[in-house]
């Protein structure tokens, strides 16, 4: 099912608007390729983070709950 702005896997709720909407792009793309949702997810998240990090973004939101590395 690919994803949009409005409709997007709970795991990205936290996440700031431009790197959600990246990483809808990325998930998207690799949805089109094949991948299945599970590991599109997982791959569009970690490129969209990285994404991010290169452009000194902030990431998540200030309500976001701590997450694991």
């Amino acid at each position: 099912m690919p994803w949009t702005k409005e409709t997007y896997p709970d795991s990205l709720k936290y996440f700031m608007a431009p790197v959600r909407n990246k990483a809808i792009e990325i998930a998207n793309a690799l949805l089109a390729d094949g991948a299945d949702e599970q590991r599109a997810i997982a791959i569009a998240t970690s490129k969209a983070e990285e994404w991010a990090t290169n452009r000194g973004m902030k990431i998540r939101k200030a309500n976001a709950p701590e997450t694991k590395k």
